[in-house]
């Protein structure tokens, strides 16, 4: 009889009939009042017609009646997350957990839980957790919306008079591969390794998935690996730029440099004012021994991008090849004078010493130029030579390992330039 009365609670809850599914459960009980089930699934039916504190009362006598109840302490800190008791709903799920480690609900729940407290980074974790287990149970769907409480949750760095949005807003699939990128960009490629690994494994047909984990796999140096995901993204449809760039890159670097040639056009056929593309597709000619159509390339870009260091840097590079010494020196200097107001100290120290080995090719006019520099500047400031000196030393604190030419040129023209006003 009172297994009969909590069968027709339980259909009856099935059907949404949470009033008559309680007063099931209220016989069954008055019949067994040790009767655990019927508390925890009268709780439920509370919780479900919106009665959340009888709800609470009932997983509570479920608990008293069985203390290693996990679906017990789940429901009751679901219950209390819905009363706003964030550390009594953190306590039941952290009590669930201890009791069942593959428990994922209760990790998710609790990445809801610390996600309302403010804490960020142990919200992500157990979200993780939880749609790891989901995954392992091939429950794809609940994975899916675990990945996408990642999402939302991973940090915005975005410049001040970007700030529009609002702090709880989900943000964008393309704004989660961009930060992804860009915390591969700052050296942290494992851990955004890690997170497209999470992705694929959710859903293996994402296609731009495979393209941002080729990137950073480029970044890493596993080009082989790199090539198969920009492969696949295109199996995927996957039209991208990106994707025809890098896999170039990637190409030119294991020594393909036709296939590499082949994916840089068609990626300036789909993007032909990309300066990155012009850049790589340079590096790739600079590497067949094609200096002309190399620096040809770098300086397409730097009419897209008249301050693109890196464009700089590599036809300076290409100069050199081609043993046009002045040509070469002046590209390194505008480099380093362009990584240098970028506070990027690892490329500007990269391009001072490009410019030391190529000091002793420098012909002996270099030391004539410099000479009637210094007697220009010294007709300027009236022939006293320590105004000269002080003038100089401020340039050579502000813009360091640049060459004496550079430094009296910069004076000069600094000198006519107030003088003009």
């Amino acid at each position: 009889m009172n297994d009969e009365l909590y069968n027709k609670g339980l259909e009856k809850a099935r059907r949404k009939d949470y009033a008559g599914a309680i007063e099931e459960f209220n016989h069954a009980l008055q019949l067994t009042p040790y009767f655990t089930e019927a508390y925890l699934q009268r709780g439920l039916a509370y919780y479900d017609s919106g009665a959340i504190l009888k709800a609470v009362s009932d997983y509570t006598e479920a608990l008293k009646l069985n203390p290693e109840s996990v679906e017990a302490y789940y429901c009751r800190g679901l219950a209390r997350v819905a009363l706003k008791n964030l550390p009594g709903a953190l306590d039941d799920v952290d009590r669930a957990i201890r009791l069942n480690l593959n428990y994922a609900p209760a990790y998710n729940l609790r990445g809801i839980v610390r996600r309302k407290q403010g804490y960020i980074q142990d919200a992500i974790a157990s979200f993780k957790k939880a749609a790891g287990l989901y995954l392992e149970q091939q429950d794809k769907d609940n994975c899916r919306l675990c990945l996408e409480q990642i999402k939302q949750l991973q940090p915005q760095e975005l410049p001040v008079v970007e700030q529009s949005r609002s702090p709880n807003a989900p943000i964008s699939t393309n704004e989660y591969f961009t930060q992804l990128l860009e915390k591969a960009e700052k050296g942290n490629t494992q851990e955004a390794l890690a997170d497209l690994n999470w992705v694929l494994k959710a859903d293996p047909q994402d296609a731009q998935a495979y393209c941002c984990r080729g990137v950073v796999r480029c970044k890493m140096g596993n080009y082989r690996e790199a090539i198969a995901d920009f492969n696949q993204a295109l199996r995927l449809n996957f039209q991208d730029a990106i994707v025809y760039r890098n896999r170039g890159k990637a190409r030119s670097i294991l020594g393909d440099h036709q296939g590499a040639i082949a994916d840089l056009n068609q990626a300036l056929q789909m993007q032909p004012k990309d300066p990155l593309v012009y850049i790589a597709r340079g590096n790739a000619y600079r590497t067949m021994g094609n200096y002309l159509g190399a620096i040809q390339d770098y300086t397409q870009a730097l009419q897209i991008n008249k301050n693109d260091a890196q464009a700089y840097y590599n036809r300076g590079i290409a100069y050199t090849c081609i043993e046009e010494m002045q040509n070469s020196l002046e590209d390194y200097q505008r480099a380093a004078s362009i990584f240098c107001e970028q506070e990027d100290w690892g490329n500007y120290q990269q391009v001072l010493s490009s410019l030391e080995k190529i000091q002793q090719f420098i012909p002996e006019s270099k030391k004539q130029k410099y000479n009637l520099l210094r007697q220009r500047l010294l007709r300027m400031v009236g022939g006293y030579w320590e105004i000269a000196e002080r003038l100089i030393q401020q340039k050579q604190d502000y813009h360091p390992g640049m060459s004496n030419d550079w430094y009296l040129q910069k004076v000069i023209d600094d000198l006519e330039r107030d003088r003009s006003r």
